[in-house]
């Protein structure tokens, strides 16, 4: 162990923070060292309150962007908070419940989630804003179009790699299906839509948006829904109406 610098000047020191913080890649504490050092001075901090400010700055910082890369990571077509939500423009839709979901105790325990309503009741806000806190959480989310992500699997099976992307599909923890139902499947992209879904059944969650009601979504009435969110705003746990 190499011993103290004792008789370094104000600008040595100053230097040797700025050289450690990029060695040891701590940029939030290199950019605010300067104004943290005011603070301490005019509130004057002890030591340990210095050094405990500078490491929770650094911490909080690095929690922010790794949200911002999981957010970036989930490949969402626009940003929607859950914030900016109207619940004026659907007041069908119940905060109390919306608030609720947005704990991600759900996605925690791999339950699924079906978002069903028409055109306009904000599904999509909903479905985004969901999975944007979901990834804020922690969780590794992935957004898809359901059109999109059948033409995926479509390709993946004929380059004999559907294996792979199923398992690629089944590792994030909240997988976030748009638009089902907005476009009719055919029965091969309809049974690889679905081998997507068993391999997260009870595992990992699924979200799903859709204009269809359950008694017409045919190709998810094996799927074990526990909550479900209309365009009423009512929720209900255990399986929907119309499934078998």
């Amino acid at each position: 162990m190499t011993g103290l610098h004792h008789n370094l000047t104000e600008t040595a020191s100053d230097a040797a923070i700025d050289t450690a913080c990029r060695v040891l890649r701590l940029p939030t504490m290199r950019a605010q060292f300067p104004d943290f050092v005011a603070r301490a001075e005019r509130e004057r901090l002890s030591y340990r309150g210095f050094l405990a400010e500078l490491l929770m700055s650094e911490c909080e910082d690095r929690d922010r962007r790794r949200s911002e890369r999981r957010i970036r990571a989930a490949g969402f077509p626009r940003q929607k908070w859950l914030s900016d939500f109207d619940y004026n423009a659907n007041p069908n839709v119940v905060p109390a419940v919306v608030n609720n979901l947005a704990t991600c105790e759900w996605v925690k325990k791999g339950e699924p989630l079906c978002l069903i309503g028409d055109s306009g009741t904000g599904k999509s806000h909903l479905l985004i804003g969901l999975g944007t806190a979901a990834a804020m959480a922690g969780c590794r989310v992935r957004y898809a179009l359901a059109a999109k992500l059948v033409n995926e699997l479509v390709e993946a099976a004929d380059e004999k790699q559907l294996s792979k992307t199923i398992a690629r599909y089944g590792r994030v923890d909240l997988l976030c299906i748009d638009e089902l139902g907005y476009l009719e499947l055919d029965r091969r992209g309809a049974e690889m839509l679905f081998q997507v879904l068993t391999e997260r059944e009870e595992k990992n969650s699924v979200a799903i948006a859709s204009n269809e009601s359950f008694g017409k979504a045919h190709i998810f009435r094996r799927t074990r829904a526990r909550c479900c969110l209309n365009s009423t705003g009512s929720k209900r746990i255990g399986r929907p109406p119309g499934w078998t």
